[in-house]
């Protein structure tokens, strides 16, 4: 169990100043995974956005783990880590004792021993998820847990600042194309 926390006020006001930062999704999530795996000390991080057609976790970003695990196929909405209402963060304090995980034979040979994963939510929807991973059985913290909420209603703006940005610049390029002699 962790008495010291993985992360404090300074490291999240970094964390969230680059989120604030990133010029493109990609971008963001790249950075953000990097950053907590490091400031964190943990095995690997990775950042997902909902498929909504495929009801799958598309991998945006992701840390710290190996191309095998990243390949280890589909994250299925309704078969990956959860809880019943799905909204709320799941903690799996030590992966040899859970039968939540969509993949536990993959989790053990990649040294996956605990796991935190939050939803990424935007209007009570889920529209991602952050997961960060530890290579041995890990408590997280009250604080811990309460950044990580933060930040994920972070990512969840972000991505909907770049959504809106992408339909504006979209209607733009729509509206430059006409010839103003049809105005």
């Amino acid at each position: 169990m962790s008495e010291k926390n993985k992360i404090d006020l300074e490291s999240f006001t970094l964390i969230v100043e680059t989120v604030l930062d990133a010029k493109s999704p990609e971008i963001l999530g790249s950075h953000l995974t990097r950053l907590l795996v490091g400031i964190m000390a943990v095995k690997g991080a990775a950042f997902f956005i909902v498929n909504p057609k495929k009801e799958e976790l598309e991998i945006l970003a992701i840390e710290g783990l190996s191309q095998d695990y990243k390949n280890k196929g589909p994250v299925l909405m309704d078969k990956s880590i959860k809880n019943e209402s799905n909204l709320e963060p799941v903690i799996i304090e030590d992966t040899r004792n859970t039968d939540r995980l969509q993949y536990p034979e993959k989790a053990e040979k990649e040294g996956i021993r605990s796991i935190v994963s939050l939803p990424i939510k935007l209007h009570g929807k889920i529209i991602g998820a952050l997961r960060i991973y530890h290579s041995e059985p890990w408590t997280a913290t009250a604080r811990e847990l309460g950044y990580l909420q933060v930040l994920t209603k972070t990512l969840a703006l972000a991505l909907k600042s770049f959504r809106l940005s992408s339909a504006i610049m979209g209607t733009r390029e729509s509206l430059e194309e006409i010839h103003p002699i049809w105005l």
